[in-house]
């Protein structure tokens, strides 16, 4: 009985052997993070500052990869073909991580299952902007002018992007002809805002706070919750009589599905001391972020929490990515 009781043990051991392994090695080579935006975006601002830090950490290199195209969905699938093993992770947010299968048949993917949550890092607001030569300085005002110009006025947006998603919902709710223009990234919509071929805009303090406080753009509302300390002169746009459209935008990287737990938990664990570092705290603050901590089952229910919103909000504008 003895000896049957020692091999028993014995296969216990050994079965959990390689799971232990592979969480004491892990990582062992260089770390890919694939953003599906273009360089400069706000995803691109934050990994860069966020992700130094997680590279001391965990003792290895950790590069970015931009892949954008396709309204997020060629980096995306890309990260859901690459092998669970901690090596190839995605850097994105909510909402945009769920608008292209809804509302793209061709996306083909579960936002949710095909893809482990691994951890939140940052959250931050959207500003809206129009160029100095649309002579409105509120919402109020700006929403007069766009319908007494119907078609008149252009909104440029990186496709598939919240940006993209929250101005078209502002223009559903406030009833607005505006012509939409999508661009491979929202870089490019600013491009094209400074040359005079777009009005409106949708962005971060990230990119715009500059030419905001260079007198470039003109900022109108932002969607959070509060004003914020970088714009205190600028409403929320609740103050601005459309509640609705308050939104903020959650950062953080996902894993393939099948990804070992111990592989989430290091890496979670290894995210959460991150954003603890003051130096990465006030580098967030500058370009207006906020460090998220949390734990991978906190940052999985609030990201289903965000899908249900988000779908209802995509289905309630009809907004297509095809």
């Amino acid at each position: 009985m003895r000896r049957r009781a020692f091999i028993a043990g014995l296969g216990g051991t050994l079965i959990a052997w390689p799971t232990v392994a592979r969480a004491q090695t892990y990582p062992n080579k260089l770390i890919k993070v694939v953003l599906p935006y273009t360089a400069g975006s706000p995803n691109d601002v934050m990994a860069r500052i966020a992700l130094p830090f997680l590279s001391t950490r965990l003792g290895q290199p950790v590069v970015i990869d931009n892949r954008p195209g396709g309204g997020t969905v060629i980096g995306a699938k890309m990260v859901m073909a690459a092998e669970p093993d901690g090596y190839t992770l995605l850097f994105s947010n909510t909402p945009t991580h769920f608008i292209p299968p809804v509302a793209n048949k061709s996306a083909a993917y579960d936002p949710l299952g095909d893809f482990v949550p691994i951890a939140p890092i940052g959250t931050s607001f959207l500003v809206l902007v129009v160029a100095p030569s649309v002579p409105a300085t509120s919402v109020r005002e700006f929403v007069s002018y766009a319908k007494a110009n119907p078609g008149k006025l252009n909104f440029g947006f990186g496709q598939g992007t919240l940006p993209h998603l929250v101005g078209e919902w502002f223009k559903v709710s406030a009833k607005l002809d505006i012509v939409s223009i999508p661009y491979r990234g929202g870089a490019q919509a600013v491009t094209d805002m400074l040359g005079g071929r777009i009005q409106m805009n949708l962005g971060t303090t990230a990119t715009l706070l500059p030419l905001i406080r260079d007198g470039r753009v003109r900022a109108l509302a932002v969607t959070s919750t509060r004003r914020h300390s970088d714009l205190p002169e600028v409403p929320t746009m609740m103050e601005s009589g459309l509640s609705d459209i308050t939104s903020l935008t959650y950062y953080g990287l996902f894993g393939p599905a099948g990804l070992p737990a111990e592989v989430v938990n290091k890496i979670n664990s290894e995210v959460n001391e991150s954003l603890k570092s003051p130096e990465l705290s006030a580098g967030f603050a500058k370009v207006g972020f906020e460090t998220k901590a949390g734990s991978p089952q906190e940052f999985a229910a609030l990201l289903a929490v965000e899908m249900k919103k988000w779908t209802s909000i995509v289905k309630a504008t009809g907004f297509q990515m095809e």
